[in-house]
């Protein structure tokens, strides 16, 4: 007799598929329930699809889906305005696919509707038709959505007019997420306030230091405030740290973006119970010929003259993945906050930091700071000195430490618990067959035995993996020595350097 899972059961499984969408996918085959449940998970966030093969493919197939969907009111004013998008299949779809979502994005909403543009006949009248699509999208996702835990809600050159309303938004209530703009409607941040209380976390793009009482209000009101994102590069947020100290004891992530040096830093000192910053302050590198000359150019920042002294007794995570304020400070606020960092990515080339790095900083697991060339001796240091370190990110190129002595280094330095290397190749940089076995062996007979996790990160530049070396990586990949990847880019980086954009 066969023994079947329990719907309970099997959903609680396939919850560990969750970032595995092509298992995910084929566990859509094997029967009616499996489908539901799989269904359930994949359409929680439909919106990261991007990262798919042929997202514009998915982006059509997710909007015939939610046309599909929509109840045949919003069909039929579709079909008077002479817009026709064909559904996927002829028959009903299989389910209610737009009540399974929990991330609503209508940013996105619009983006795929724009996509479709070119099929939207008489072009003066395409931003209405635009329009019209993307508000009985929105208007079905607000009545089907149960319980909301991420609303974006990012206003860009595809948005038209958009018609957003809580009063019939009953899953509002849960939302846990927000990541809006400041210029949106003051009505649009007055409803919400009425209706959500709980927001964990809180993104904010500030546009012309524009930040409505009304949004002011709805961050006074939060009850468990974890999380804090604030891009400005139009405007300030100056205006809106009243309200955000007000939740300065539940803080405990703190993401600041920017392309100012001169915006207020200080007000950070408030927050003592942050366990994670990240500082993002782009934009100077296009005035410079190289990236030597970037690295070496000075910024003010004059906020963080007086931040170096602050401590942060819980702080286990620190990013400065553009430009780093004045040295001296980042290594005075290393000084008072190191011992406790278990992450640490600064995009900085300087020998005082990267030494500073492994007197005050003991106990790091993660590590991203740049070596120049001839700088190996602190990659040591830092090896000897900070024995939890496990993954490491290394710059290697022409003017950085080169492929061969970062792995000579890794083997015969790296602490007992190193599993994960990544290198990033800055310029063309060739390790050969014979120094890639080498290390490959050399690891193989460490003591104690870790699986390596080895990332190639090509960014704008091509790594050498010639055949021969990728058939010593496979080779030691069957054995069991290492797990290797590519990557065109890093994504945590990617996340940190272009949150503004999205």
């Amino acid at each position: 007799m066969t023994c079947q899972l329990t719907a309970d059961c099997l959903s609680e499984i396939l919850e560990y598929l969750e970032e595995d969408k092509l298992t995910l996918h084929s566990c859509l085959l094997v029967n009616r329930l499996w489908c539901k449940i799989s269904v359930r998970i994949l359409w929680r966030n439909i919106w990261n699809f991007k990262k798919q093969k042929r997202p514009l493919r998915v982006a059509s197939s997710i909007l015939s889906t939610l046309i599909a969907c929509l109840p045949n009111e919003s069909k039929e004013l579709l079909h008077k305005n002479n817009i026709f998008i064909l559904p996927p299949t002829p028959k009903p779809p299989l389910f209610n696919y737009s009540a399974f979502c929990k991330v609503l994005s209508i940013y996105e909403i619009d983006k795929i509707v724009y996509s479709i543009r070119d099929k939207l006949t008489i072009e003066t009248l395409l931003s209405d038709r635009i329009s019209l699509i993307t508000n009985e999208i929105i208007k079905m996702f607000t009545s089907q959505i149960s319980s909301l835990k991420k609303l974006d809600y990012y206003y860009n050159y595809y948005c038209y007019h958009v018609n957003f309303s809580f009063d019939n938004f009953p899953g509002a209530r849960d939302l846990l997420e927000l990541c809006c703009e400041s210029n949106l409607s003051s009505d649009f941040f007055y409803q919400l306030s009425q209706v959500c209380h709980n927001l964990q976390s809180i993104s904010i793009n500030i546009d012309n230091n524009d930040v409505s009482n009304e949004l002011k209000e709805l961050i006074s009101l939060q009850n468990n405030l974890k999380n804090i994102a604030l891009s400005a590069f139009d405007g300030s947020w100056a205006d809106i740290i009243p309200f955000l100290t007000k939740h300065s004891d539940s803080i405990t992530k703190l993401h600041l973006y920017s392309d100012e040096d001169n915006l207020p830093l200080s007000f950070i000192d408030l927050f003592s119970n942050l366990q994670e910053i990240i500082f993002s302050f782009p934009n100077v590198f296009e005035i410079f010929e190289n990236f030597e000359e970037f690295e070496d150019f000075n910024r003010e920042f004059i906020d963080f003259k007086k931040l170096q002294y602050a401590n942060f007794s819980k702080l286990q995570i620190l990013k400065i993945p553009f430009h780093c304020p004045k040295v001296e400070y980042v290594i005075k606020f290393l000084e008072n906050n190191g011992k406790n960092l278990k992450k640490l990515y600064i995009s900085r080339s300087n020998r005082d930091l990267s030494l500073s790095i492994a007197k005050f900083c003991p106990n790091i697991k993660s590590l991203y700071i740049i070596f120049k060339n001839g700088e190996l001796d602190i990659l040591k240091t830092i090896f000897i000195s900070c024995q939890y370190l496990e993954s490491v990110k290394i710059l290697c190129g022409v003017k950085h430490l080169n492929k061969k002595e970062v792995l000579e280094t890794i083997a015969k330095y790296s602490p007992n618990n190193f599993c994960e290397l990544k290198i990033h190749s800055s310029s063309y940089s060739y390790v050969s067959s014979e120094v890639l076995e080498s290390f490959f062996i050399s690891w193989k007979n460490r003591t104690p035995k870790n699986l390596l996790t080895l990332i190639m990160i090509k960014g704008d530049y091509y790594t050498d993996l010639s055949m021969e070396n990728m058939k010593i990586i496979e080779k030691y990949e069957n054995l069991g020595i290492i797990k290797f990847e590519t990557k065109w880019y890093d994504e945590e980086e990617k996340e940190e350097k272009f949150h503004y954009y999205f």
